[in-house]
Parts: structure tokens; C-alpha cells; sequence
């Protein structure tokens, strides 16, 4: 369970010799440098970087994508920055550069947090009921925690414009999903004319982190705790509520479609139902949650055209991850499962 790096994937090679003579300018050290990857994540490629006895993670945008629209590696080391002020949880940022000279791309370097990430793939005998029970609540509570923060304080306020922001994202993601579409999934068109005329009104605002879920997250090897949440690329200020129906649609149950368990590890015995986490939530941050089968649909709806963007690049030929070759199945998956919750009213 815990994130162990491996060799790095023919076609997302790093050029080792230019990252070192940025090491050494940018921390002021010669130290013998060693790359690895993180094998999982379908979005950006995150390396394990050891200059000597030093361990730092690297964050670069995929091969193939469009930097601009959705792998900013400025704006995410400035929410790390920001967030450092007011959140602990959070990995110390060390350096960013958009130099194309050094990787040919923007990136950023943090250091390593050490711990537990618990992976959709894992398989462990310590995942008792009892000890899923305690790690779903934890990761509620959490995400109540995130949606406290003070906005003024840390500055964060400047990252978004919460106004208009639901109606913003239901259209945005389903042009995103036009322009990425390779196959016709009528599932996919019929949720998403059904986000369209069921938006419900806003009325909460809070920094929020848009991809929160187990495997996003970093527990202490005793797993009583958290230690650090990653992957903040698409965090913004706008609706808490949608950040939860995205954590609600990586929620996979038993019952659920196999493809969507293969999402986290909620479906294993012990853990909240996503029911029961719309409860909590609402008990923890008092917001009103009754419209929380939108939020769920949404997210569904959002993971769906998030695949379709990596399966986009991978029929294109832009990388040759073989991992991809699925997704169109996932993708499926995610169509139905938003469209039979429309259909029975229930999450």
C-alpha cells in the first residue's frame, strides 16, 4: 500500500543530465541524482526524485496534453504555497520552473511525504471492517476540515471565481467531454441534458480540492491519521458541495459496477455508504446536503469525461500507457452508474 516507485515507462523518460544542472543551480548542492516514477495516477506523471539522501517528488504535465487547459504547474505549486500558511497537511514545495530548457515542459519539485496511500489495487489484510470504518470517517472529517479554511487568511480567495461557479463547471464539463469524445455513449449525452436542467442553487463557498479520495491522500503508517493530501490540480474556490459529489463519485459500493470499484477501496466491508457519508459531512460542516444526488451525479459525470480526456490521448497514439486500453469500459461504467441513480433517486 505503500506508493513504491519503478522504473520509468518507455516514452516518459526525463532528461536526467539537464534536471541535475537545475538541481544544482536552483538548491545550491552537487549531490548524485536518481529518478524514478510512481506507476500509478492517470493524469499527471509524478517522479521520485533522490538528489543524495534527499527525497523529493516531481510533478510534470502527461505527454501529449494540453498544458494550458488543465496541467498547470504554477497554479498547483502556488496552492501549495498558499496552503502551507493555514493547513499541515499538505507536502513542503521546494522549486517550480517553466523553463522549457531544463524539461521541455513546466514542472515543480516537494519533498516526499512518507506513509500509507491506499491504492483502488491494494490488497491487504489490515483493511479490516473496523479499521475501514474508522479511515472513511477520517477522510470525511477531513474533507470538512479543507472546506474550513479561512480564505482571507491564506490569500487563497485569489484562486477562483466562486460566483456562477456550478453552472460553470456542468457546462464545462460536458464541452470538455464534446471535445474529447471518440465513441458515441448516449448515457453520457442524457446525464449530462439532466445536470443541466436540475442545477441547484449555490450557496457555499470554500477553497476546495476537486479529486478528494483515498488514494489522493497519505495516511501514517499506523493509519490513525492523515499526514497529507496531493494532487491539487484542479483545486479552486467555489461549491464545497460539488467537491463532495466528486469524492461521492469515486465512492464506489459493493453493488457497484467492478470497473467502478477499481476506483478506490470503499467498496470493502466496513467503510461509510456514500448515504452515510452525505450524513456525516452535513453533521460535521452544517451545510445543507438535500440536493446531494446532483453533486453525485456530477461527480460521476466529471470522472466519465476525465477518462475520456486520458482515453482521447491514448487512441490519438499520444502515449502508449497500456493501463488506457480500458478506459473506454470505465467510462461506461461511470455513464450508468449516474444515469441509475437518476433513475431510482437514490445515491
Amino acid at each position: 500500500m505503500t506508493d513504491q516507485p519503478k522504473d520509468i515507462r518507455p516514452g516518459e523518460e526525463l532528461d536526467t543530465g539537464r534536471l541535475a544542472q537545475y538541481l544544482r543551480q536552483t538548491l545550491h548542492d552537487d549531490q548524485p541524482l536518481a529518478v524514478k516514477q510512481f506507476p500509478s495516477g492517470f493524469s499527471n506523471l509524478t517522479y521520485l526524485v533522490r538528489w543524495g539522501s534527499r527525497e523529493m517528488v516531481l510533478r510534470r504535465p502527461p505527454f501529449g496534453a494540453n498544458v494550458k487547459s488543465g496541467h498547470d504547474m504554477e497554479r498547483e505549486y502556488r496552492v501549495l504555497t498558499a496552503l502551507r500558511t493555514a493547513y499541515d497537511k499538505v507536502p513542503r514545495p521546494v522549486a517550480y520552473t517553466d523553463d522549457p530548457a531544463v524539461l521541455g515542459c513546466p514542472f515543480y519539485l516537494m519533498e516526499r511525504v512518507n506513509g500509507v496511500i491506499l491504492r483502488g489495487s491494494a490488497k491487504n489484510p489490515d483493511l479490516r471492517p473496523d479499521t475501514m470504518r474508522r479511515l472513511s470517517e477520517i477522510l470525511v472529517d477531513n474533507l470538512t476540515a479543507l472546506h474550513a479554511i479561512d480564505l482571507e487568511k491564506t490569500g487563497l480567495n485569489q484562486m477562483g471565481k466562486p460566483e456562477g461557479y456550478v453552472q460553470r463547471q456542468v457546462e464545462g464539463w460536458i464541452r470538455r467531454y464534446q471535445n474529447a469524445q471518440t465513441d458515441e455513449v448516449p448515457a453520457m449525452t442524457r446525464v449530462a441534458d439532466w445536470l443541466a436542467a436540475n442545477r441547484p442553487p449555490e450557496r457555499y463557498v470554500s477553497f476546495i480540492h476537486n479529486d478528494y479520495k483515498y488514494d489522493n491522500v497519505v495516511f501514517d503508517e499506523s493509519l490513525q491519521h492523515i499526514v497529507a493530501v496531493l494532487d491539487w490540480e484542479m483545486a479552486t474556490v467555489g461549491d464545497p458541495l460539488m467537491d463532495l459529489g466528486t469524492t461521492l463519485g469515486y465512492w464506489s459500493e459493493p453493488g457497484d459496477s467492478p470497473l467502478m470499484q477499481t476506483f478506490n477501496l470503499t467498496h470493502l466491508p466496513g467503510n461509510l455508504t456514500r448515504a452515510e457519508v452525505v450524513a456525516r459531512y452535513a453533521e460535521k460542516s452544517g451545510r445543507d446536503v438535500k440536493d446531494a444526488l446532483f453533486y453525485f451525479v456530477f461527480g460521476t459525470y466529471k470522472i466519465g469525461v476525465i477518462i475520456q480526456q486520458i482515453y482521447y490521448r491514448y487512441r490519438k497514439g499520444l502515449t502508449q500507457d497500456p493501463r488506457f486500453a480500458m478506459l473506454g469500459e470505465a467510462l461506461k461504467a461511470c455513464a450508468q452508474t449516474a444515469e441509475k441513480s437518476i433513475m431510482s433517486d437514490e445515491l
